[in-house]
């Protein structure tokens, strides 16, 4: 089987610059990112279903061709451009609330999730300079019951 160079590097470019578009905050960029990579699925699917035949349908040929063509290749391919439509649809929807509610496309911080991982960092400070004073109460130079023990310095 051959391979063509010419579709790879078409899915190549369009996934890189859905990719690219993907990581932008505006909300139309994000939607244009998600319909490139969805393109591209579609190109990977149909270049690996192989090569094209004969209809999969009895009695019906094509001139030249020998074998048959896989009808799954084109089946997944109705199936994808029905998910990338319907995600299509959920992002634009996404893009028209968002906009209504504040006329921006910008994808902004959460003021909340913000605030939430404030409270998280000021709490992860404070659990830490309590071991640091728990560990510099228990670090005394008095016998411990660890002393004893064989093989420590304390019993020496």
């Amino acid at each position: 089987m051959s391979t063509y160079l010419i579709p790879l590097i078409m899915i190549g470019g369009l996934t890189s610059a859905g990719v690219y578009l993907l990581l932008e905050r505006n909300l139309t960029r994000m939607l244009l990112g998600l319909l490139l990579i969805g393109n591209a699925i579609n190109l990977l699917i149909l270049t690996v279903g192989g090569p094209s035949g004969n209809p999969p349908i009895r009695g019906r040929t094509s001139e030249g061709q020998t074998t048959t063509a896989d009808p799954l290749a084109q089946g997944m391919i109705l199936t994808a451009i029905v998910i990338t439509f319907g995600i299509a649809a959920f992002v634009l929807a996404m893009t028209y609330r968002s906009y209504r509610l504040t006329t921006e496309e910008e994808v902004g911080d959460d003021p909340e999730d913000a605030r939430v991982s404030e409270i998280a960092a000021k709490d992860a400070v404070t659990i830490e300079e309590d071991r640091l004073r728990a560990d510099a109460a228990r670090d005394t130079d008095e016998p411990d019951e660890l002393d004893a023990l064989p093989g420590h310095e304390g019993s020496r």
